[in-house]
């Protein structure tokens, strides 16, 4: 079969690899009828992570199951399914307390799982699926095609921006300020929306980006960063912040930003992978500014999104704005690295 991998800095192939068979009896076998690249796949892109040459890439995919194993009893073969960006047994300690991201038995796409068995990365035609029944997240019928776009972003960038809403303690009626505006950033504008936000204030320089912030609920779009951006929250807040803040991108800039415009009393809640910040503890303090949040843990609102995707209650797909074929997955990168698209779904 064909999947991407990463060799380099800069380098990614679409190269032939083994076709998975299933290892474990908790294993099932998903043929992938849309992936798409992430914000985060972009550090290791970029060199700012560590690359082992020649491995698999990609944790956001949704699927066919084509096989399972005999102890898999959630999903069977013709199933849709979501595949969250970890997998999970969704039964240990960590799971059960709503933190599937910290499963004692889960892991991530494109490794190897407990037993040493190499695990799939998701931008790739066909996934084996560890611990498949804590894991994945069918639909109760394949869905229609236009479905799916929205569906592919509770892998990931929906679910986490959720998450950071709910980490910064999203209450109706509240003002929040979302700092980011990719992917994540732009789904943590739709989940203050949902969550009943009053006033939900988008910081973004792009006018694409702003478009669907707006669409997504944003009620104030501010393009300025830095100390202007800082002044720009404060000034709309009449001085005294927000009461809840999305944190969405991971850079120190990014960071001083939602801890400076959140009032005392707010919580900060980040999803963007933390690179190079030094948090201001001094000010935190003296404010009571809070900090909260982490890596996403999907699958705990899988079900939920799903729902609200189905019933048409959100359109989350709206931020991939480049659909293209597998076979063009280095373009998808290089599109996405140049900020020539927001998000890219990938097609086998």
């Amino acid at each position: 079969m064909k999947a991407t991998t990463i060799h380099a800095p800069f380098d990614i192939r679409l190269s032939d690899v083994p076709e998975p068979t299933l290892l474990a009896p908790t294993d099932a076998i998903v043929r992938v009828t849309a992936s798409c690249i992430c914000g985060s796949d972009l550090w290791p892109y970029r060199g700012e992570n560590p690359i082992t040459e020649g491995s698999r890439i990609g944790h956001e995919f949704v699927g066919i199951v084509e096989e399972v194993g005999a102890s898999v009893a959630s999903v069977k073969p013709g199933d849709f399914v979501i595949a969250p960006f970890m997998y999970s047994d969704n039964t240990c300690p960590h799971c059960q307390n709503g933190i599937q991201s910290a499963c004692s038995t889960g892991g991530f796409w494109g490794g190897h799982d407990h037993d040493g068995g190499l695990v799939d990365g998701g931008q790739g035609e066909i996934v084996r699926v560890p611990l498949a029944d804590g894991t994945l997240v069918a639909t109760p019928e394949v869905p229609d095609e236009s479905m799916v776009a929205s569906l592919l972003t509770l892998s990931d960038v929906m679910g986490t921006g959720w998450h950071a809403a709910v980490a910064a303690q999203v209450a109706e009626g509240d003002t929040v300020v979302v700092v980011g505006d990719g992917a994540v950033g732009l789904s943590g504008v739709l989940a203050a929306h949902r969550m009943g936000a009053a006033r939900v204030v988008a910081m973004s320089r792009h006018a694409a980006r702003q478009t669907i912030a707006r669409e997504f609920g944003a009620t104030d779009v501010i393009a300025e960063r830095g100390e202007e951006g800082i002044a720009a929250v404060l000034e709309l807040t009449k001085g005294v912040g927000a009461d809840a803040v999305l944190e969405c991108v991971g850079t120190d800039q990014a960071m001083k930003t939602a801890i400076a415009v959140a009032r005392p009393g707010a919580t900060v809640g980040y999803v963007g992978v933390p690179h190079g910040i030094e948090l201001p503890l001094r000010d935190m303090f003296v404010r009571n500014v809070g900090l909260a949040g982490g890596i996403a843990p999907v699958r705990e609102y899988l079900p939920q999104l799903r729902d609200d995707v189905l019933s048409g209650a959100i359109n989350p797909g709206l931020v991939f704005d480049l659909e293209i074929p597998l076979s063009e997955v280095a373009e998808g990168y290089a599109a996405m690295h140049e900020r020539r698209a927001i998000k890219t779904m990938l097609r086998p």
